[in-house]
């Protein structure tokens, strides 16, 4: 087998770090071993262990007050000082992964690290270039259905990741169990235009006709944007979630196929009277 990992991304507060408590709880129940690594300098506690932690490199509160910066900018900050130090540090703390292991990165809630900024890309350039198979994890907030503006922007910044990214992308649209009504769920896990560009220009007015059609548009003709549900109560949730990612990065395929036990004849074998007379025994 080779080395797997997902990257969690989306935007604040849209259920990243309980995505990933409730993948690696449902890893242990199905006896896989996965690693949760920390890639917010922000972070402060979490549900679940932690296996690599970027605060052992730098952390938002020193750096804030170090020099003097606000929460955003000190966040830039400590990203970039990542990147400076990919090999120096990522490097020599995953030296200790090799064959058969399964990472999972938690990663901080600005949209702009994944769409603007050269960070991640070189994240992901590194892990690639190390032997890993990638895939990036999208998160949305399922209060986003709730609005279909607010969902097509959430849906155009997930094309955007996509495309910055160049990796294999898994849309998952988490908090479905607090969703009070889930009448038109479907209408969003795999948004048709048809259906959304009534209530979207219901929502702007005329004025924005066109532009709502080109935006839909865009979203349908690449039919690269569609959405998993995670409820967290349903565990065939996550594990449909995690079936996807399986195959987007070939987990498993290339393990060699196991060899059965011996037979378990093959000790009486030794006491030179169970070779002749093994025909007889029907």
């Amino acid at each position: 087998m080779g080395k797997y990992a997902q990257i969690v991304i989306g935007p604040a507060g849209c259920g990243k770090s309980t995505y990933c408590n409730h993948l690696y709880e449902h890893c242990q129940a199905i006896k896989r071993t996965v690693h949760v690594v920390n890639l917010d300098p922000a972070a402060e506690a979490f549900a679940y262990p932690v296996s690599l932690d970027i605060r052992d490199l730098v952390s938002l509160e020193d750096v804030m007050e170090e020099m003097g910066l606000g929460p955003n900018g000190g966040l830039l900050y400590c990203m970039e000082y990542l990147e400076e130090n990919l090999h120096e540090w990522l490097g020599e703390e995953l030296e200790g992964y090799g064959e058969d292991d399964y990472l999972v990165f938690d990663c901080p809630g600005q949209i702009e690290l994944y769409n603007h900024l050269s960070v991640f890309r070189s994240f992901v350039d590194f892990l690639k270039n190390d032997g890993w198979s990638v895939c990036v994890v999208y998160c949305l907030d399922a209060h986003f259905v709730t609005d279909v503006s607010k969902f097509i922007a959430g849906a155009l910044q997930a094309l955007a990741a996509m495309v910055k990214l160049e990796l294999p992308h898994v849309n998952v649209l988490t908090k479905i169990d607090l969703l009070e009504d889930k009448r038109h769920l479907d209408d969003f896990l795999f948004p048709d235009p048809e259906l959304l560009l009534p209530q979207l220009t219901a929502s702007t007015g005329p004025r924005f006709r066109q532009l709502n059609r080109a935006m839909a548009s865009l979203l349908d003709e690449f039919a690269l944007v569609s959405f998993l549900p995670l409820d967290i109560t349903d565990e065939d949730s996550i594990a449909d979630i995690l079936g996807q990612i399986d195959m987007a990065i070939q987990f498993g395929e290339d393990a060699e196929p196991r060899i059965k036990d011996e037979v378990e004849g093959d000790g009486d074998g030794d006491d030179g009277d169970g070779g002749g007379d093994g025909g007889d025994d029907i």
